[in-house]
């Protein structure tokens, strides 16, 4: 399906590197928005060739609108955008997806989120119903950006400041390995710097032996993902085909898509 268009109605700051725009799009329907909580667009910008993915951080304000925020760093394609942004520009918008689905026998859940994936984490905890379970571990670059998140003290925030977010060695791995697991069936959703997921999964799949569908660990962004790039498009079409082996071979688009990831482990991607 070829990408609906967006046009912006309203920029503005919500952080200290964080800044909102609301899109009206008219076709907003034909976007088939999964409806979940860390629901994602593929945002493109200037021609239409050139796109990221952003979370969806709520529908509205007006009918027929979302509201996306952008996190501003240093350089790079959707960062420029937001800076220059202004209403009237226009966008392409398709590729709706979701990630979050912890599973009807939840008994607690577990958070985890840097910089990224903050516009995400505040949606899912404005979502979730106040008796739920949970604990959240956050890694942002002072506490000036825990503002963001919303103001809910019936649920414990472990924070990290000054590392991980392409700035320094990320310590969300080993937070995750250190927190205490209450009683029950947990579930984990993580948003981060797809470095990191490995460490996770390895941990709550090998370690604590959960099955696949207890947790949703989601590379957001990559460090240093020029370089990894140009590595990538040498093996790219021998390690798509370790995906398609997985999944003709019926273990499912999550599984497949971790045997990928281990794929480009061994050889150093």
């Amino acid at each position: 399906m070829a990408p609906v268009h967006g046009s912006v109605v309203e920029v503005s700051d919500v952080g200290p590197r964080m800044r909102r725009v609301v899109f009206d799009v008219p076709q907003l329907a034909e976007l088939n928005l999964p409806g979940a909580a860390d629901e994602v667009l593929g945002i493109y910008f200037s021609d239409g060739t050139e796109g990221r993915n952003y979370s969806v951080r709520r529908r509205g304000p007006g009918e027929n609108q979302i509201t996306c925020d952008f996190v501003v760093h240093g350089r790079g394609l959707a960062s420029d955008w937001a800076r220059r942004t202004t209403v009237g520009d226009r966008v392409g918008l398709d590729h709706a997806r979701s990630w979050y689905l912890p599973g009807p026998a939840t008994d607690w859940q577990l958070l985890v989120a840097d910089l990224s994936g903050l516009p995400a984490l505040a949606r899912i905890l404005e979502e979730l119903p106040e008796d739920t379970d949970v604990s959240v571990i956050v890694e942002v670059p002072d506490a000036a950006h825990l503002d963001y998140l919303p103001a809910r003290s019936d649920f414990p925030i472990v924070t990290t400041m000054d590392t991980g977010n392409g700035c320094a060695s990320s310590r969300l791995g080993e937070l995750v390995r250190s927190h205490p697991h209450p009683d029950g069936r947990g579930y984990c959703w993580f948003a981060g710097e797809a470095g990191s997921t490995r460490e996770v999964r390895r941990h709550l799949r090998g370690d604590r032996g959960w099955d696949s569908d207890q947790y949703d660990v989601v590379g957001y962004w990559r460090f240093d993902s020029e370089t990894w790039d140009r590595r990538y498009e040498a093996v790219s079409a021998e390690m798509f085909a370790v995906y398609e082996r997985a999944l003709a071979e019926g273990k499912g688009a999550k599984l497949a898509a971790e045997e990928y990831d281990e794929a480009l482990e061994r050889i150093g991607l």
